[in-house]
């Protein structure tokens, strides 16, 4: 049975308010918002163990971005993106809007306190992804269409007024449904953001960003590496369909379950990936330690984890070593293979490789540094 009032052709400016008039709180769906829950408690608490938070913000939003992207057809490499971050190389139009994504994470992360999540947020958020001023739309929005028939499936409403109304009510949603969890707040609040479609570009990677801000603004993490939009990509058709079936048939069951389900999942790897990365951490301490005593520092070591980039501009700031003194310590790291030195122009940069494999592949694995490999180099 088609939602009230809804055809795909035509502008759906009857669009529900919020809180939809059916039961949320279903029996599978608080069974698996428990499980949900307990996981992303368990990334909290793996997250703050972390002395130096740091090697995460750093680099868990940079694969969010990345994957993010992607779902838009929006197609780039983390590691490309680690290395713009760090040089001046020219960027093409994908890495540049993917950067964006991850600068809007962050920026609007560490505003949060100050500032909680609003239709502002999400004009600022919007603005930082497309590189140029974005406002709630004048015009009509781009009707969605299947591919490769074009057949229109979605058309979202149209007038700036009504989307404004319609976003303050989302606004109302997010803050003051209180007798709700959290998380199934976040899952019917992100399908009405989709379905309002506020610009004119950048609907979906905004949303995206402010499911992340949420979870950090209701206390669930401290910090936005909830790498949701890896589970996205593996489950992309499903992600459309149920968004759509929520709109044609109000089926917000299947749809909160797949949010929760998506919760649950991204939060286990996540905490295997930062124990991964703890591990390298470790493994990479002892072994600078044994090799290089004279320049060993934890400090040292923390650094090339925050920037699996590094530049010696990065050791100087830290206050680790004066430059030239800085530039000895990146070439002695990567003389014994902890570090790739890598010219990109007149720069120098400095690539953590076994954190670099760690953060573009899904296994959590990698081989160890052997002490008696770089002897048989010649390395003492």
């Amino acid at each position: 049975m088609s939602a009230s009032g809804w055809r795909p052709e035509l502008p759906y400016n009857s669009l529900p308010l919020l809180p939809p008039t059916v039961d949320l709180e279903t029996k599978a769906v608080l069974k698996q918002c428990i499980t949900a829950r307990a996981a992303l408690a368990g990334l909290k608490q793996a997250a703050e163990l972390i002395p130096n938070q740091g090697a995460l913000i750093n680099t868990l939003p940079i694969l969010e971005a990345q994957a993010s992207s992607e779902i838009e057809n929006i197609v780039t490499t983390v590691d490309k993106l680690f290395q713009v971050r760090e040089t001046a190389t020219t960027l093409d139009p994908m890495t540049k809007e993917a950067l964006g994504y991850s600068d809007a994470l962050l920026d609007d992360y560490h505003a949060l306190a100050e500032r909680p999540l609003s239709t502002s947020t999400a004009e600022r958020v919007c603005s930082k992804i497309r590189g140029v001023e974005m406002r709630v739309r004048r015009i009509p929005g781009t009707a969605l269409e299947k591919q490769p028939s074009g057949e229109v499936i979605y058309t979202p409403p149209v007038g700036e007024d009504l989307l404004r109304t319609l976003l303050a009510n989302w606004e109302k949603f997010l803050h003051e449904s209180k007798e709700l969890d959290p998380l199934i707040r976040l899952a019917v609040a992100h399908y009405q953001f989709e379905a309002i479609h506020p610009f004119t570009d950048g609907n979906g990677r905004t949303g995206r960003i402010l499911n992340n801000l949420f979870i950090v603004q209701e206390g669930l993490l401290t910090s936005p590496i909830l790498y949701l939009s890896r589970y996205l990509i593996r489950n992309k058709s499903d992600y459309y369909r149920l968004l759509l079936d929520v709109i044609s048939k109000s089926a917000w069951e299947p749809w909160v379950l797949f949010v929760l389900k998506g919760v649950e999942e991204t939060t286990i790897w996540t905490i295997e990936k930062i124990a991964a990365i703890q591990n390298l951490m470790s493994h990479t301490a002892s072994f600078v330690h044994k090799m290089l005593t004279k320049i060993y520092t934890s400090d040292l070591i923390w650094l090339i984890f925050e920037n699996p980039i590094c530049r010696i501009a990065h050791v100087v700031e830290a206050g680790i070593a004066e430059r030239q003194t800085a530039s000895r310590y990146l070439k002695e790291l990567a003389r014994i293979g902890i570090l790739w030195e890598q010219g990109v122009g007149r720069e120098k940069i400095f690539v953590n490789t076994k954190l670099m494999e760690l953060l573009t592949r899904d296994k959590n694995s990698f081989v160890p540094y052997s002490e008696g490999e770089q002897l048989a180099r010649g390395i003492k």
